[in-house]
């Protein structure tokens, strides 16, 4: 059982390092993601006062909702790349286990997102006058919802790969579903940041409970879905 566990966490991070050696080379995050988080945070710097607060206050929600549509734009184009190539056919005969193939997908996403979310917390800080007061519980609410929203790409994205409409497919399978990660998220951070009161461990602890739901359909699901994408 070790040995088979070895063996996945081996071939996780071999197709990890495949995927963001292909994301160097395609440079989707540095062309196109990162350029739309600095757009989303100057347009709400312009739409928004900063001295009124709101901007302050909006602040969690807006960083999630960012993040999520990030991660849409990382999950389609990432695996339109792998389908336009010939990679997908390629992993089928390869030899690797479907859950060691779909954990690397997730370990690939989560290093992708956490580049995006320390671009857009950075800017928080700089132009929202954001104040950091529970580091502890931003950094366990951070890495639970990117872990749930990387599973969950992970598994929609070769589905919507596949069909004639993918580039529409992926917003509508994704979004829906990651609508419980983006409150449980949101309302971690706003009592992180001290915009309201109460206990933020509750929502941290829902969101690994999601992350760990769909890490588990991912490990169950994804060998057929390599065969019918």
């Amino acid at each position: 059982m070790s040995s088979s566990v070895r063996g996945i966490g081996g071939e996780a991070l071999l197709i990890a390092g495949k995927d963001l050696r292909l994301e160097a080379r395609s440079r989707v995050a540095a062309n196109h993601v990162l350029p739309f988080v600095l757009a989303v945070v100057l347009l709400f710097g312009f739409a928004l006062d900063p001295d009124s607060g709101i901007l302050r206050r909006a602040t969690p929600g807006l960083f999630w909702v960012t993040v999520l549509f990030a991660a849409v734009l990382l999950v389609q184009r990432n695996f339109a790349i792998e389908r336009q190539n010939g990679v997908s056919d390629a992993l089928r005969l390869s030899g690797l286990r479907p859950a060691g193939i779909f954990l690397g997908k997730v370990l690939s996403l989560v290093v992708q997102l956490l580049v995006v979310e320390l671009l857009m917390a950075g800017c928080a800080v700089v132009f929202y006058d954001v104040r950091l007061r529970g580091p502890l519980l931003l950094l366990a609410t951070t890495a639970t919802a990117t872990l749930a929203i990387a599973s969950a790409g992970a598994v929609y994205g070769p589905l919507a790969s596949g069909l004639q409409v993918r580039d529409t497919a992926l917003p509508l399978l994704l979004v829906p579903v990651l609508a419980p990660v983006l409150l449980c998220a949101t309302r971690a951070f706003q009592i992180a940041l001290g915009e309201i009161a109460g206990g933020g461990w509750p929502w941290a602890g829902m969101l690994g409970i999601v992350a760990a739901l769909y890490l588990t359909l991912g490990v169950v699901v994804w060998g057929p879905l390599m065969e019918e994408t």
